[in-house]
Order: C-alpha cells, then structure tokens, then sequence
C-alpha cells in the first residue's frame, strides 16, 4: 500500500470513486444547516458496507437490539415432565382438527404451519378484505372454540402462579403447530386487537424468536436479523413495550429444525373491532328502492368475456377524442398487453382478425 501512496484501503476506495463522496455533500448542502434529511440518506447509505458509514449503521443495530432485549422477559417454569404432558395434549388437539371437530375458524392452515384459535381469533394476511395493519378484525362470538380446559389447568394457573400474569388476564390461546422448515413471517401483534404483554410458551425443541428481519418470496430469504432470542422448550417469553410494539418479530425457516409448538396466551381488548357490529344496522332512507341483485346464469363462463366489453369502449372512447391518446397510453399498458395477446389467441383459434389500435 506505500508503494501505490496510501497508507489505508478506505483512502484508496474513496479516490477510486470520487463522485460518490461529491454526491454526498452535494446532498447534504442542499438541505438547510445540514438537517435531519441529509444524516437521514447519509444511514440509509450505511447499509453498503462497502463504503464509509457501516459503523454507524452496526451502531444503530446495536442500540436497537437492546431495546428489544430490555422490553423481554424470559423464565423456564415447565419441567421436561410438565412439557411432555402438555405435548400429548398438543396432539390430541392436532387429531381432533384432522378429525374436523372444530368449528371452522378454530383451525387454520398453511405450508409447515397450523394454527389452532381458542377463545377469540382474527382475521389477518390473505383473509383480510383489505390489507395492512389495523384491518385485523376479530371474528364473530362462537365462531371459535372455548379454550380447552387443559390449557387453564397446565399452562395458565402455573403462569398466574410464578406472577407472569394476573388472573383473569388471558381469554385468547393461539397454539402454532410447525413442522421442520415452518415459519411466521415478521409481524407486529396487532395493536388494536390484543393487550400487552404478549405471552408465549414454547414445547417439543428448542428454537429462536428474530426481531427485525425482512422476508422475500420465490424462493424464500430472510434478511440478517436487528436480535435473536434463542427459544428453549418449555421456556415462557414476554413481550411488551418496543419488543411488541416497535418492531417485528418472526419465525424463520432455518431455526426450524424439528417439529415445534408454541402456545401464545394473550388478551383482547374490549374496544378491539370484530366482523360484525354489534349495533343494529342503519335503515334505508326513506323513499330510496331496495337494490337489485344481479342474476345467476346457468350458461358456462367464458373467461374473457367480461374484458371484451370494456376494452371495445375504450375504443370508442379513444376515437371520440383522439387527442387524449397520447395521455391515455401509459394508463392503459396493461390493457393493451392483454388485448394484443387477446387478438393472437383469436387469430390462431379461429382465424378471424379483430382491427385494435395501435399505440
């Protein structure tokens, strides 16, 4: 490194590439006395860490996982004894969901994952009508079992017991059944449905609770964790404050090894939305007719039917005023994708040409 004029590597990188550094500043003196703006973009730089801010990102993570380890609580109560009873009955609820002796929206299933709602349950990811946090909706009263008398006996009298939680407090018992390879993606309980803390009991193997991490589909990857929390069975965890409320927390596939349950007791709140309300509905305005309801039909869908309308008055909309063309285009991509795969479908089936526009 003498040989070539520099004493360290990072001198030799930043000569490599000045314009990096001449985009930094230039940023940051277009904000207003060096703002939060310009230290805000010069972390979110920091995640390269090829160049010069890792260490004050490593920092951030730092500081932000002992938020999340001092917002924990962990204790082993179960004994290997205590857990191995509460595991046979883990099964008896596994066989009576294959049996389909719940109600319906007591069991639900995924890939290496069931989940078994007693008490209340909620909808959530895919169920809900529309997405995001804050649409979770708890369902209907009795549209999930009771929570099994075992679980008082065995897992809640022992927590109110060691002072975990008080009595009375829980009146929601998840149990999440995953096979090698299961996971739950990054989550945040919802924080209009349940109270804190959220308390989690943990049988059949060990694993670990992440905090932070992003997921990313086809194929699956999880990003490096902000915290790890090892998981040993029979052990109690106790999320509040940040560990609940400010960050998310996941199961990955790869801490997964063997077959794991976890219980997780926790409580709804009064005020917490349901599916339906339980105030009687608003009546019609006066004078306004019943809507009507469309009619079934009895002849066989055709699946592009429903398109074939729309996209005939689009042209004609496009020819009564040719001059919004041009600003329609980019609107319309997709529909104009569709409709030239369309026009190929129909020219190689029946050999009939339909005249499109062309763009």
């Amino acid at each position: 490194m003498a040989a070539s004029g520099y004493s360290d590597l990072r001198e030799k990188l930043k000569s490599m590439t000045p314009h990096r550094d001449d985009c930094k500043n230039k940023y940051v003196d277009r904000t207003s006395n060096g703002s939060a703006k310009g230290r805000k973009r010069k972390y979110r730089e920091s995640d390269d860490d090829e160049y010069g801010h890792s260490d004050d990102s490593a920092e951030l993570r730092e500081q932000e996982a002992r938020q999340v380890k001092s917002s924990i609580q962990q204790r082993s109560i179960f004994t290997p004894e205590e857990c191995a009873r509460i595991e046979e009955k883990i099964d008896e609820v596994v066989a009576k969901g294959e049996a389909g002796h719940y109600r319906e929206h007591t069991v639900d299933r995924a890939p290496l994952r069931n989940k078994y709602f007693f008490g209340e349950g909620y909808t959530y990811g895919a169920q809900l009508e529309k997405r995001g946090p804050g649409q979770e909706r708890l369902y209907r009263k009795g549209e999930v079992d009771e929570i099994p008398s075992w679980v008082h006996e065995l897992v809640i009298k022992r927590l109110v017991s060691n002072g975990v939680i008080p009595e009375g407090f829980v009146n929601s018992a998840v149990i999440n059944d995953y096979q090698p390879g299961g996971c739950i993606v990054s989550h945040v309980d919802p924080l209009h449905i349940f109270a804190r803390p959220i308390v989690s009991v943990s049988f059949f193997s060990d694993s670990a609770l992440c905090f932070g991490c992003r997921f990313q589909f086809k194929p699956i990857r999880v990003s490096e964790p902000v915290f790890v929390l090892p998981v040993k069975r029979g052990s109690v965890t106790v999320l509040s404050g940040y560990a609940a409320d400010d960050i998310t927390h996941c199961i990955r596939p790869q801490d997964i090894k063997e077959r794991r349950a976890v219980i997780i007791l926790r409580k709804t709140r009064p005020d917490a939305p349901r599916l339906d309300s339980e105030r009687p509905l608003r009546s019609s305005p006066t004078g306004r007719p019943a809507p009507l309801k469309a009619k079934r039909s009895h002849r066989k869908a055709d699946p592009d039917a429903a398109h074939r309308p729309r996209v005939l008055e689009m042209d004609k909309e496009e020819n009564r005023h040719p001059s919004f063309s041009h600003h329609r285009h980019h609107s319309i991509t997709s529909e104009n994708y569709w409709r030239r795969d369309q026009d190929n479908k129909h020219r190689e089936s029946s050999g009939r040409k339909i005249k499109m526009r062309r763009h």
